[in-house]
């Protein structure tokens, strides 16, 4: 299969290359796998818009991908994403599961962060390079960890009950959380947690008769800011199988890693070359891609 360089100089071969070139090897993966395929693939590393987060308007691009297709052929999930919304992550998820039961596997090329980590762990398995990463899913406000504004808050409690005049230092830090703000971050943990250790029990660990302790010692890696330190920190292959999650290697599978990668590199070209924020589409070249805020 091409290279990157390779991928390059077919797009630069074609009339309209950018979306002939995706499709082209996306049906190459479907007739190597004989399972449906569909890439949910973000451009957040070539831009901040908004729109490269996971939202619910994703729903509708996996409905237009996954009309038509043969459902009893199950998935193969090509993913690459900066995570987003929570509840809309839930939702797609059980529309995923709706249509293929647990016969969904992930790839992640290159990066499925936060709830595309999530995404992931509600799969059977989950296939990744030695270039490949995960992430913690300990949920953000903003970009504020839930975890961290926990942890501050209980510091400036026992802070203030040793030495009450500490209050002047922490009066103008707490001040700023509104109120149930506290409530809030608890109960965000909780759901992330708890939607994460159910994926795991009814898909990967579906029929292991240890499924609850598995699911809940990778939850309890994953949903740990105390451990990760950062909601940017990045979870190798070798990590992810450390703790429990079922990882294979793309590097055993040659051809597949090739076609996989190969897939990658047209999708990163794409965003390279164009305003694309984001890029959902089968191997059959039904796409919604979203761009300057449109839809097409």
């Amino acid at each position: 299969m091409p290279s990157w360089g390779q991928v390059l100089s077919e797009l630069q071969s074609l009339s309209s290359p950018l979306d002939v070139v995706r499709r082209k090897y996306l049906a190459h993966m479907e007739s190597m796998t004989t399972r449906n395929v569909i890439a949910y693939y973000s451009g957040f590393l070539q831009r901040s818009t908004s729109g490269v987060s996971i939202s619910d308007l994703d729903t509708n691009g996996l409905m237009n991908a996954i009309h038509g297709l043969d459902r009893t052929k199950g998935l193969d999930l090509l993913l690459h994403t900066p995570g987003g919304d929570l509840c809309a992550t839930e939702a797609i998820v059980r529309y995923l599961r709706e249509a293929f039961g647990a016969d969904i596997r992930c790839f992640v090329p290159q990066i499925a962060m936060s709830a595309g980590t999530m995404i992931a762990c509600a799969c059977k398995e989950i296939y990744m390079g030695h270039q490949s990463s995960l992430g913690p899913i300990d949920p953000q406000f903003g970009g504020i960890p839930a975890h961290g504004v926990i942890e501050e808050f209980k510091r400036a409690v026992k802070d203030v009950k040793i030495n009450p005049a500490s209050i002047p230092v922490w009066q103008p830090i707490i001040g700023r959380y509104h109120p149930t703000f506290i409530g809030e971050c608890e109960k965000a943990i909780e759901l992330s947690g708890a939607l994460a250790k159910a994926w795991l029990q009814t898909g990967m660990f579906l029929s292991d008769p240890s499924a609850k302790s598995l699911a809940t010692r990778v939850v309890r890696s994953l949903n740990n800011h105390r451990d990760t330190k950062m909601h940017a920190r990045h979870i190798s292959a070798k990590e992810a199988q450390a703790i429990g999650l079922k990882v294979k290697m793309l590097e055993e599978d040659n051809a597949l890693q090739d076609t996989v990668l190969t897939i990658h590199h047209a999708y990163m070209h794409t965003f390279s070359n164009s305003d694309c924020e984001k890029i959902i589409e089968n191997h059959k070249g039904a796409a919604i891609i979203t761009h300057a805020g449109k839809a097409g």
